[in-house]
């Protein structure tokens, strides 16, 4: 076992004295010693739940012959760091858990570990600190929260931040933004609607490393406590059979998990974490694959904020599993790739059944033969940008209007709630990228606000910075190269057309070469925002969006 070389032999005898000094009996000092990672907060209410979840797993995995041992993982809520200099340390939390609970799994040795993530960092974050451990390795998450229900319809956050908008454009009252403030989030549980929370869930059970059901089954149903006491069964069976991340987080897997995330139409934030992820176990992943395998991918689901259906209905209708057997039976997935269960993805899958194929549409009538997301490249983004084509309008598919340019997330809202922007307008949001935000917000503010004010079906937005799994609309993110360092986007003035074709996978700056080199030559660097603190240590070691947002130490 990998614990004995802190726990074994004389020499160690004063690390079983520290041991002793915790509680632990012989016994349990001599069994495999299972680090049980828990995202338990009082402040996310995706995660005010896990100490139930992680206290299932602490049963399964004793059950099972092993001792279980709990240590903290961060978290923070999109949610509530919405709108301000929050959200700047949302995204740059990924690398801290990562960096974190590499540090306390190997520091001591622990022999298999159980992650209980579930909001959006804590998942890719502990899915890439699992590459780098590479110790049998468990995913269960918290559960998605049930929706809402506002004057007899289902609602989620992304309801309530377009109430807002609505209310600012004099659609809806007061009493209607409270009525939505009130009963939108009903429960506990990550947002109850395909947002990055539980794309990511989702598609941590398409690559194998979390048990069926671990995307879907609500925090709230007793059948997620059965699920967790599983997880620790599974970790402890995986131990025995040497099954670890590396063997099931492999090329196939992550295409795997780009493939279900076309049909499930996920969150654009899943661009930015399957390539860190990728990058993890040494697989140059470029954000380009999506094109092709979005071209032969259909979308079967529209999940708020694309549709009017939720995680408690694609839980209902069969979950990830049901799905992946749609795309399984068109020869879309590799089904002989290994996973937790310590079987194929195809022996997982192989008596799932689609229960209501108005939640997820069969292959012959998706809601469309192409993927949720694309990749769109052009002279404005040379190095790709990130589009949920799946809530985008009909209308707003192909797009050409004059750029509105904002240099941060503040001044463009001030424009839309002040009625600055009209019909056939493209948003342009910069300097919000990985090194110019830094930490490149979401921008769900600006996004509800359009939708809000009524303008989602004329108006689109650009940025370098990225969107919440909640936006919907002509909504255009990860632009690379950002502004920071130069790239097109810095160059954009205000009046300049930009073309946008969807089903082209195009993004055109109508601004002939000459004058755009011009501009180059004109453009200076600006001073950074943050020159303190962990904020600027990341700004100096973070790529683009196009690569995942990973960190790289700096040139010398």
């Amino acid at each position: 076992m990998k614990s004995d070389n802190m726990k074994s032999g004389m020499q160690q005898a004063p690390a079983r004295s520290l041991l002793n000094a915790l509680g632990f009996t012989a016994e349990e000092i001599k069994k495999p010693m299972v680090g049980i990672v828990s995202s338990y907060n009082e402040i996310v209410p995706g995660h005010m739940n896990i100490d139930k979840i992680v206290d299932a797993v602490k049963l399964g995995v004793a059950e099972a012959g092993g001792t279980p041992v709990v240590f903290p993982a961060i978290a923070v809520c999109d949610g509530i760091a919405m709108g301000h200099i929050g959200m700047k340390y949302s995204l740059v939390t990924r690398d801290l858990i990562a960096d974190s609970t590499e540090c306390m799994a190997i520091a001591h040795q622990f022999d298999a570990l159980v992650m209980v993530p579930n909001c959006d960092k804590n998942v890719p974050g502990l899915l890439m600190a699992a590459a780098r451990i590479n110790v049998p390795t468990v995913f269960v998450s918290g559960g998605p929260m049930l929706a809402g229900h506002v004057h007899g319809q289902k609602r989620s956050l992304s309801s309530m931040f377009e109430a807002v908008g609505s209310y600012a454009a004099g659609t809806m009252t007061e009493d209607d933004v409270r009525d939505f403030e009130e009963n939108v989030c009903p429960t506990c549980g990550s947002c109850s609607g395909m947002y990055t929370a539980n794309s990511m869930n989702c598609l941590t059970e398409a690559l194998g490393m979390g048990l069926g059901g671990n995307g879907t089954i609500p925090a709230v149903y007793s059948e997620r406590l059965r699920l967790a006491k599983r997880a620790g069964y599974a970790v402890m069976d995986m131990l025995k059979k040497d099954i670890r991340p590396r063997d099931i987080m492999t090329k196939e897997a992550i295409i795997n998990a780009l493939t279900v995330d076309m049909a499930l139409g996920c969150s654009t934030n899943s661009m930015l974490h399957l390539p860190a992820i990728a990058h993890e176990v040494g697989f140059d992943f470029d954000i380009s694959y999506a094109n092709p395998i979005s071209e032969k991918t259909p979308n079967l689901c529209h999940l708020a904020p694309a549709g009017p259906t939720y995680m408690e209905d694609l839980n209902e209708a069969g979950g990830v599993y049901a799905v992946m057997k749609e795309l399984a039976d068109a020869g879309l997935l590799n089904t002989d790739c290994m996973t937790v269960t310590g079987k194929t993805v195809g022996e997982n899958i192989k008596y799932a059944v689609n229960k209501n194929p108005e939640v997820i549409r069969p292959l012959d009538r998706p809601y469309s033969k192409t993927g949720g997301l694309a990749v769109l490249k052009g002279n404005l983004a040379p190095d790709g940008s990130v589009v949920k084509r799946s809530a985008v309008v009909p209308e707003m598919m192909v797009h050409q209007g004059p750029a509105r340019v904002f240099d941060c997330e503040e001044d463009a809202i001030a424009a839309i709630k002040g009625g600055k922007i009209v019909d056939g307008d493209v948003v342009v949001i910069r300097y919000e990228g990985p090194k110019g935000g830094p930490g490149m917000r979401e921008m769900l503010n600006p996004t509800s606000a359009i939708a809000g004010m009524g303008l989602g079906s004329t108006v689109a937005l650009i940025t370098d910075g990225r969107f919440s799994g909640a936006s919907r609309g002509a909504s255009i993110g990860h632009v690379s190269p950002e502004a920071a360092v130069g790239g097109p986007i810095a160059l954009v003035q205000e009046g300049d057309q930009i073309a946008i074709d969807i089903p082209n996978m195009s993004i055109q700056l109508l601004v002939d070469d000459a004058e755009l080199e011009k501009r180059r030559a004109e453009w200076k660097p600006r001073e950074p925002k943050v020159t303190t603190g962990y904020l600027a240590r990341y700004a100096s070691m973070v790529t683009s969006g196009n690569r995942g947002a990973i960190l790289e130490a700096p040139k010398a």
